[in-house]
């Protein structure tokens, strides 16, 4: 795997500011986790993930509550907030990062489309989220996705820094 340019300033940063960095991954399934660990240095600040692909993962072990998965569906962003939650938590990490969506090749019966995906962060216990769209192939959009991912987490961990919040 070629090291991602992104990848390498999310690990520089997070070294920078003695962060570490966790990740519950869904529809990425260990990508995210990959593609920052391709970075030489990586270990100063990536702790580890989850993959929790499948909804009974969720639950045990990024402590996803099934009333939320049954209320707002899978691909959302009170489930990305939880799963961000829950291994900001078990991973005991600075920053967790999630994701759950929906990569295709086909659309989820009664559920997201191909592309869809939800995103959360935990920063020091507040969670953010977000509802993203990809496009392209099924590997295309996994690898957007990990680049939104990225982007989020560097963007939250920014935002703290210029208000001293680290």
């Amino acid at each position: 795997m070629k090291e991602n340019l992104l990848a390498a300033e999310l690990v520089k940063r997070f070294s920078e500011l003695g962060l570490t960095l966790g990740s519950c991954e869904s529809m990425t399934a260990g990508l995210f986790g990959a593609t920052v660990c391709s970075v030489s240095g990586a270990s100063k600040v990536y702790l580890g993930g989850l993959i929790t692909y499948d909804p009974k993962e969720k639950i045990s072990l990024a402590d996803v509550n099934r009333e939320t998965i049954d209320e707002h569906g899978i691909v959302s962003t009170e489930v990305a907030s939880e799963m961000a939650s829950g291994a900001y938590e078990n991973l005991a990490v600075d920053v967790a990062v999630s994701i759950t969506g929906n990569a295709g090749p086909t659309a989820q019966p009664g559920g997201a489309a191909v592309g869809d995906a939800a995103i959360g962060v935990c920063y020091k216990g507040e969670t953010t989220s977000y509802m993203l769209s990809f496009s392209g192939d099924r590997n295309e959009i996994r690898e957007e996705a990990v680049n939104a991912m990225m982007r989020m987490a560097l963007m939250i961990v920014e935002a703290n820094a210029d208000s001293k919040n680290i």
